[in-house]
This record gives C-alpha cells, sequence and structure tokens, in this order.
C-alpha cells in the first residue's frame, strides 16, 4: 500500500512527511518506525490491512473513564511505533518489523464488519503507536462513521499537522501519553520531542475529540513535582482542565528493568497538584 505522506527526492531516496522525525530512506529501507519503506522510490506501508493485535476492550482500558463509560470497543494494533521509549510496555509489537509478528489480514470493511459483529460501539487504534499507519486508520474510521461506530486513538501524539488534519474529522475521542513536560526527557527516554505532541493534543480539542491525558510517572526521571505543575497548569490554561488526567503508576519494563516501580505517595502528590492547578478529574492509574 502506497502511503500518501512523502515526497521523492533527486537521489532515489523518499522523505517520509507522517511525523517529525521526517526519515529519509534509500532503496528497501525503513523509517524509525520500522512499518513504512522505501520501495522503488514510492514510500509503502508494510501493515496495511495486517494488524498483529485484535481485541474486545472495555472503553476505560484505553484509559478513557469520560467517554461513554460502560461501553466496550474492538481493539486493534499494527506494528511499529516512531517512538523508542526505554519502558515500552509492549516492544514485542511496537519496536520489531512487520515480519517479526504474526498478523491477521484485515481489510478497512473487515474491520468494520468485526466490530458490528461483536456488538461493539466503536473501534480503538492502541497498543502501538497508530499514527504510524494512519492511512489503514482512516480508511477505517471513515466506514466505521458510516456505520455508526465511534473511533478512538490511544497514542503518543507525535506526528506532523497536516497528515492529523485528515484524521481528525473522523476522531471521536483520544488519550494522548504526555510523557513527560521537558524536551530533554522525551529525547533521552523516547528519541523525540515535546513540541509536536502539545500541538497534537491543541488539535485535537480545537477539532472537537475528546481527550484525556496520561502521564506515566518514572521514579527518578519525570518525577518532579514542579515539572508536572508546569504541565497541569499548561492544561488548565489551554482549557484543558475539564479533560480527565491519569497519573499512571510505572513498573520496571523493557530497558528500564533498573527503576523501582512508582511509590503510590508520588501519584498522590502528583494528583493534588493538579488539582491545585484546576484540573477538575484527576486519576491515578496501575494501582
Amino acid at each position: 500500500m502506497e502511503c500518501r505522506y512523502y515526497k521523492r527526492l533527486d537521489d532515489g531516496r523518499v522523505e517520509c512527511t507522517l511525523c517529525p522525525h521526517h526519515c529519509r530512506m534509500a532503496e528497501g529501507k525503513t523509517g524509525v518506525c520500522h512499518s513504512r519503506r522505501n520501495q522503488g522510490g514510492v514510500l509503502v506501508s508494510d501493515v496495511y490491512g495486517k494488524p498483529c493485535s485484535l481485541a474486545i476492550d472495555p472503553i476505560e482500558k484505553k484509559p478513557l473513564y469520560h467517554f461513554h463509560p460502560g461501553t466496550t470497543c474492538l481493539s486493534l494494533a499494527c506494528t511499529g511505533c516512531n517512538f523508542r521509549c526505554l519502558n515500552c510496555q509492549n516492544h514485542d509489537i511496537s519496536q520489531v518489523a512487520p515480519s517479526d509478528v504474526n498478523h491477521y489480514e484485515l481489510s478497512p470493511e473487515g474491520v468494520v464488519a468485526l466490530c458490528l459483529k461483536h456488538h461493539c460501539p466503536g473501534i480503538a487504534y492502541t497498543y502501538t503507536e497508530p499514527l504510524t499507519y494512519l492511512e489503514y486508520i482512516i480508511d477505517c474510521a471513515r466506514l466505521a462513521h458510516e456505520a455508526g461506530l465511534w473511533n478512538i486513538l490511544v497514542t503518543a501524539g507525535y506526528v506532523c499537522q497536516e497528515p492529523l488534519a485528515d484524521l481528525l474529522p473522523y476522531l471521536d475521542a483520544a488519550n494522548v501519553d504526555l510523557k513527560s513536560f521537558s524536551d530533554d526527557i522525551y529525547m533521552k527516554v523516547s528519541g523525540g520531542h515535546l513540541q509536536p505532541v502539545l500541538d497534537t493534543i491543541i488539535a485535537m480539542k480545537q477539532a472537537g475529540v475528546w481527550v484525556e491525558i496520561t502521564n506515566l510517572v518514572i521514579p527518578g526521571v519525570n518525577d518532579d513535582m514542579q515539572m508536572i505543575r508546569q504541565m497541569c497548569r499548561w492544561l488548565n490554561e489551554r482549557g484543558l482542565n475539564e479533560a480527565p488526567l491519569h497519573f499512571s503508576r510505572f513498573f520496571p519494563r523493557y530497558r528500564m528493568q533498573d527503576f523501582p516501580p512508582t511509590p503510590i505517595a508520588t501519584l498522590k502528590a502528583a494528583k493534588r497538584i493538579a488539582e491545585e492547578e484546576g484540573i477538575s478529574h484527576v486519576y491515578l492509574g496501575n494501582v
């Protein structure tokens, strides 16, 4: 499947314009996400129509607490991610090549049919980074809306604004993983930058998408309470004070096995600060 967001370069390489990495790929090579590849001067998606994970989840698992609570969603994921988070919980499907993982063959029409078959009112694009297979999502999401289904995005939000704008008309709700409020921490832990994520959150809000925010609090990494206060203040000042904020507890994962679990007291302190800064709905996760 040819990708929609790229340009050809004079030397035979292609430049992906989907996310801020702007990966430039020689023949046969993939970008940071492992799933978009230069094939004869054409950028193709190796995961279009090939989800590696399908499940029916409660919507609260996303987590979405204020968007149709008590309902279920069809969760779908393809391999790939444009971040390199050292603490990734799903690294076995997000940090690998598509050829390394078993997958289903499922067209957008098949996704919608499967959702209807299991009486799920919505589809959640989740588990890995769904924005790396945006073409597949847009095609699924358009058909989902025609069938009266919701579209839910669970994302780290690292995307360029033009591609995001193509998805927003079909998006009903999103949980955005705001990993910290420090560009340095973003680069060290995830291999990206903070500002594009903030731009994504604002664009979603302006488009009328229901947004909830998750902040995984990692001891010694992003648990500085002054930084958390700055994050909450930024959310409040941008009119996101009613957007539920989920402080999630860290457990040792992937390449951060030597870090301890987050103390419950740290999460409670973060919750107090968020409430002091005007955030109306604050929840603690993984506790």
